[in-house]
């Protein structure tokens, strides 16, 4: 690798506000804050708004929305005002 290019991997927690979810990993990613470990050393902290803690897909609390209908619904709201619509 040529030097002084590249960024500084290292270990950086990154924790979720939307969860009170933390992890460690090793990442490039550049920030001022620091938290202090469970292992009782001092990392770069990186706050995200959500995770895999968080997300619905991983969490399995998936809004569901109904697909039938939909052609209606549009009708509906936009009725006859659509360009070239038979409505």
């Amino acid at each position: 690798m040529k030097k002084n290019i590249h960024p500084e991997y290292r270990q950086v927690v990154f924790q979720d506000i939307s969860a009170d979810y933390s992890f460690l990993t090793r990442s490039t990613v550049k920030t001022d804050e620091t938290i202090q470990w469970k292992d009782g050393n001092e990392y770069p902290l990186v706050k995200v708004e959500i995770s895999s803690a968080s997300h619905p897909f991983y969490t399995g609390k998936q809004r569901v929305l109904s697909s039938g209908g939909r052609v209606d619904q549009f009708r509906r709201r936009y009725g006859g005002m659509a360009k070239g619509s038979k409505g």
